[in-house]
């Protein structure tokens, strides 16, 4: 069973949710309707506990136990999505060519919007091929946040 519990953090608030002791979910937002039984589990907390650090520019990596759940294809975009170091930007060609299919850079980004654990799988990071900020679940003014957050500290 999925439990979720909901934070208020420098983005707005966030729901991290998690099933069998793996993160399944972070949903960016508030959240019209309650879908989840609202308990904060130990590996919900260490994940918040993990994201503000990462947010106050005090953590780089993540590690927690992720299970998002997609088709293969997307499984593919989001492990690639894993590899873009820290501060550091790529074009959906780019993972197009990563992952060898040259040619799905709609369907890269299409898995790229399906990705069900922003900020822990950084699809902020994925960027248009002209370099502009494009799309992103949280809206473009996080996207930049998050962006701002990683150039800020990438010397550290």
């Amino acid at each position: 069973m999925i439990k979720g519990y909901i934070y208020q953090t420098k983005l707005g608030p966030m729901t991290i949710l998690e099933k069998d002791g793996f993160l399944v979910g972070i949903e960016l937002g508030e959240q019209k309707e309650q879908k989840y039984p609202i308990e904060e589990t130990e590996v919900i907390k260490r994940a918040y506990g993990q994201i503000e650090e990462y947010l106050t520019g005090k953590r780089r990596r993540f590690d927690l136990p992720l299970r998002p759940e997609g088709s293969e294809f997307q499984q593919q975009v989001w492990k690639a999505l894993l590899e873009i170091p820290h501060g550091k930007t790529c074009s959906y060609k780019d993972l197009a060519v990563k992952i060898q299919r040259p040619k799905a850079c709609r369907a890269v980004g299409g898995a790229n919007n399906k990705n069900p654990l922003p900020i822990l799988i950084p699809c902020h990071r994925v960027i248009g091929n002209n370099g502009k900020l494009v799309g992103y679940r949280g809206g473009l003014e996080m996207k930049e946040k998050l962006l701002r957050i990683e150039s800020s500290n990438n010397d550290q």
